[in-house]
This record gives structure tokens, C-alpha cells and sequence, in this order.
């Protein structure tokens, strides 16, 4: 989470400028991402969980 502070405070500094603005916009785009790529881990990972649990259950 301290990254994502420092990212967004860097991205706010940057985006004084119009040369920053492109690097804002990419950096929103990427905590965007990150934001989702959390959330589907979360909600799914105790179902991709169960499923590597059967697979192994099935080897043995």
C-alpha cells in the first residue's frame, strides 16, 4: 500500500506539468490494473485454491 501512496504522490507531482500529464495517466492505468488484478485474486482464490487441491488429491 506505501508503494502505491508513493506512486500516486509522484504521479500527483508530475502531473503539474503537461510533459507529466502522459505519466499520470499511464500510472492511473496501472493502479487501475492492480486494483482489478486484487480483486479477481481475491474473489477467485479460494476456488483456483479447491480446484489445485483436486488435482493434487487426484495424483495421489
Amino acid at each position: 500500500m506505501l508503494y502505491l501512496y508513493v506512486m500516486m504522490q509522484r504521479l500527483a507531482e508530475n502531473a503539474k506539468n503537461e510533459k507529466g500529464a502522459a505519466l499520470a495517466e499511464y500510472g492511473l492505468l496501472v493502479a487501475l490494473i492492480a486494483v482489478v488484478c486484487i480483486g479477481a485474486i481475491t474473489l477467485l482464490g479460494g476456488n483456483i485454491a479447491a480446484a489445485f487441491n483436486n488435482i493434487a488429491g487426484a495424483i495421489n
